[in-house]
């Protein structure tokens, strides 16, 4: 179980988002991240690139080799195990704020 963490950017959920039925590469996240936020959240390279360094070194997504020859230049990202366990816990924590929000707002 994971220690409390801080909210994630939405940036930083995306990209998660984005790795988490397989890996990637970083133009496929930021395509996927525009495509997934209707246009509201564009990550640029150097976000990415920043993005990416620091959750590796959070041991939240790693590196891994392409299986197609087309891709073998690009850097592909996956989710590790504890990226997953970030990314769910990140979605039970926004599930919980809508859910005191729909309380208030339905006078409940």
């Amino acid at each position: 179980m994971l220690e409390k963490q801080e909210p994630l950017t939405e940036s930083y959920f995306y990209i998660l988002l984005c790795l988490y039925n397989g890996p990637n590469h970083g133009y496929g996240i930021m395509q996927q991240t525009a495509e997934l936020s209707e246009g509201h959240v564009k990550i640029g390279s150097g976000t990415m690139y920043g993005a990416t360094n620091n959750m590796m070194k959070k041991n939240w997504i790693r590196e891994t080799l392409s299986t197609n020859p087309e891709d073998k230049r690009k850097r592909l990202y996956e989710l590790t195990v504890l990226g997953r366990e970030v990314l769910e816990n990140e979605i039970l924590r926004i599930k919980h704020l809508v859910s005191c929000s729909d309380r208030i707002i339905k006078g409940e």
